[in-house]
């Protein structure tokens, strides 16, 4: 299948982005997890990327089979503003910029989505308790 590239304009920028669904596994179920990668200025340019991990509850057949979310719009404008702010030289020519749930998880969140580093690496933080921190909070929905 190939990738489609979405188009965004921010400002005078006008940036491509693209979402890959994939899942990440956590100590009680599976998690879906969305790598979103941005260029700001051209296929050349340094690429925004960020793994999120959906906080949607699970359903009765757990998270995986279950779970739908997808990056809106908005969803992308918030992360390349955050990023923005944060670092990213979107007209630097090679590279890849990463937020990192180690470095930025803390300071950045959306409705539906948190950052994780799970895709890249299998040891970092079981997401299952983040998720369910969110789902308390909200009262979406509970864990069983």
């Amino acid at each position: 299948m190939k990738t489609r590239l979405r188009t965004l304009r921010i400002g005078a920028r006008r940036c491509a982005w693209t979402a890959r669904i994939t899942h990440v596994p956590g100590e009680y179920d599976c998690h879906r997890a969305i790598r979103l990668r941005v260029w700001g200025n051209g296929k050349n340019s340094r690429a925004l990327q960020v793994d999120l991990l959906s906080n949607t509850p699970p359903g009765p057949w757990g998270a995986c089979a279950m779970d739908t979310a997808y990056p809106t719009s908005g969803d992308v404008r918030a992360v390349v503003e955050y990023a923005l702010v944060n670092g990213w030289e979107a007209d630097e020519v090679g590279g890849t910029f990463v937020l990192t749930e180690r470095e930025h998880a803390a300071a950045f969140e959306l409705l539906d989505f948190l950052i994780t580093d799970r895709l890249n690496d299998p040891t970092a933080p079981d997401p299952t308790e983040r998720v369910r921190a969110v789902v308390e909070r909200s009262d979406v929905g509970k864990f069983h």
